[in-house]
């Protein structure tokens, strides 16, 4: 498996349990879905699986390894809410960062990592942003940067923590696109509150509110965009099909 948790248990000090008895695996290749409600404690799953926090009990394994340990083998797209765009940085500049761990610590950027930065912008179609300060782009740009700079690194595994917030229906298909292009690529877990776009491409959704529940693409119903996470009924169920 590419990545496994077994009985996770997480509590933050002095508080009661964000996750409780977490168990699920991931084979390499496939494109997994993760929803719930706010502080259901999806993001604090994604810090556990990057190895940014440690289990309160249970295992996480990534890539065969304590994930704290292979962290140059995972890319990791963040939530950006707001971010000061009167930063002097330019789109090229953002990318160039996910080649850090590759980077000597000491002078310029080499001629290889440029070209993995400038290959991961023209991957997500923004090759000719490139020198434009990263502070004017839009939504939906700003997030297809930062995919762009998880992808620098050449990851095993992207994870991305709602990447599609603030973002208009148009770029969100088309951020969507190029991760349904990756699958069997890279190994994808995304954190979406947008279901009802993507969810039926996907290999498998989870629902983390502090427990796990688990679904089939089939399985999403229309009341998932409303905070209502059940399974869509099948025909024969009482009711009928939604």
């Amino acid at each position: 498996m590419t990545l496994s948790t077994e009985n996770l248990f997480f509590a933050y000090e002095k508080s009661s349990p964000v996750l409780e008895n977490i168990s699920f695996s991931v084979e390499k290749g496939k494109f997994i879905g993760i929803f719930g409600p706010n502080g259901g404690g999806k993001t604090t799953l994604l810090k556990l699986l990057l190895g940014l926090n440690t289990p309160t009990s249970g295992k996480v394994t990534v890539l065969g390894q304590n994930p704290a340990e292979i962290t140059n083998r995972l890319g990791y797209v963040p939530q950006v809410r707001r971010f000061d765009r009167s930063f002097p940085i330019s789109v090229f500049e953002v990318v160039l960062q996910g080649c850090l761990s590759k980077y000597k610590g000491y002078g310029a950027f080499s001629k290889e990592l440029k070209a993995k930065a400038s290959s991961a912008l023209e991957r997500v179609g923004l090759q000719d942003k490139a020198h434009l300060p990263f502070g004017t782009l839009s939504g939906g740009q700003i997030q297809r940067t930062l995919i762009a700079r998880a992808l620098a690194s050449d990851p095993e595994i992207l994870l991305l923590d709602e990447a599609t917030v603030g973002v208009d229906p148009e770029a969100l298909k088309e951020i969507f696109k190029f991760l349904l292009a990756l699958r069997g690529e890279i190994t994808i877990i995304l954190v979406t509150h947008d279901l009802q776009v993507i969810a039926s491409e996907m290999d498998s959704l989870l629902c983390i509110n502090r427990q796990l529940s688990t679904f089939s693409p089939k399985q999403v119903c229309d009341h998932f965009s409303m905070g209502l996470y059940h399974p869509r009924e099948t025909k024969g169920n009482q009711g009928g099909q939604e």
